[in-house]
């Protein structure tokens, strides 16, 4: 919030597009024969979305909330092979081909993607052993799952592999699941499978992988996106990179500072920015620092750490505030 008070989190836009087209992007390019999105908060504008994909799509809106393996749940009776579970409000650019290899040659039941990160005390951690069910080795960044841990502190930290929210699994596995019940795929289902002793694997990935729950993840993303464009498959928008990395759509108006931003499509600029992502048709003519500014808003102040919404006029100095 507020960026997501009329939008769900998956269409929130990252360089002009909406987050689940990165994840839908790495699908396809995997050779993945349908894409099925589950959802339910403010599913119409998935639906209207998923419908303008040139790939065999649908939506499946649940009529109440099922958990990440609760939605997938539903569609057990579909879901007689192998099949990808990804998760639609990251921001993911990566190899599922390499990844479905190494599950395939594992033999394990579920294959989870890995991220290494500096700090795992804000995330689900993995350690990782050579063989199913052996000893944590926290040298490897490959191998069997033998151990999970929800936000640890650093004394507890045995890895900083964290769970990247994209899942190969076999068909059986959905059989744990409580049919009709809220379930989560991290904090109930993988647990049951690890205690049964059924082989899991993962393995760390190469490319690009943002968790934008948080809104200051979006000018991260961004950033990282823009530094990658040469090296990584995805669509640029049309604009200007400058030495600092910053992006400048070319529809957009700057006449101010820019620095380490991203102004999107019909977005101006006339005062300045720094570290701070401006969305389309929205114009800053003050200051915005390390702020995500959403889109058709006007900001005339200084606004500071901030997180404005899409529609806000700011005329008032704002510091560490979420208006929308």
């Amino acid at each position: 919030m507020p960026l997501t008070a009329n939008r769900p989190k998956p269409m929130v836009p990252v360089l002009g597009r909406p987050v689940i087209d990165y994840v839908k992007d790495a699908m396809v390019a995997a050779g993945l024969s349908e894409i099925v999105v589950t959802t339910g908060y403010q599913g119409e504008q998935l639906v209207e979305h998923v419908g303008t994909w040139d790939v065999n799509s649908r939506v499946n809106q649940e009529q109440s909330p099922m958990g990440t393996a609760g939605s997938v749940r539903l569609l057990s009776d579909e879901l007689k092979e192998t099949f990808v579970v990804g998760s639609g409000d990251s921001v993911a650019s990566f190899d599922i081909t390499d990844l479905l290899e190494s599950h395939r040659k594992s033999g394990a039941k579920v294959t989870m993607a890995l991220w290494r990160v500096d700090d795992p005390t804000e995330y689900g951690i993995v350690g990782l052993s050579e063989v199913n069910q052996g000893d944590v080795d926290s040298d490897l960044s490959e191998g069997f799952i033998s151990r999970f841990k929800e936000k640890p502190t650093i004394s507890e930290a045995f890895s900083n592999l964290i769970n990247a929210g994209l899942y190969i699994i076999e068909p059986e596995v959905m059989d744990l699941i409580p049919e009709g019940e809220k379930y989560d795929f991290s904090k109930q289902l993988f647990p049951d499978v690890l205690s049964r002793g059924w082989p899991m694997y993962a393995k760390t990935v190469n490319g690009i992988w943002f968790d934008v729950g948080h809104p200051f993840e979006l000018h991260n993303a961004q950033m990282a996106l823009i530094s990658g464009r040469d090296v990584l498959p995805f669509p640029m928008p049309d604009g200007e990179v400058l030495p600092d990395g910053s992006f400048i759509s070319s529809s957009a108006s700057v006449s101010g500072h820019v620095e380490k931003s991203i102004v999107l499509s019909g977005a101006s600029v006339n005062g300045a920015i720094v570290n701070t992502v401006v969305m389309s048709k929205s114009k800053v003519n003050g200051v915005a620092e390390s702020s995500i500014i959403g889109e058709d808003s006007i900001v005339d102040s200084r606004v500071h750490n901030c997180v404005i919404g899409d529609g806000i006029h700011i005329t008032i100095d704002l510091q560490n505030e979420r208006r929308g």
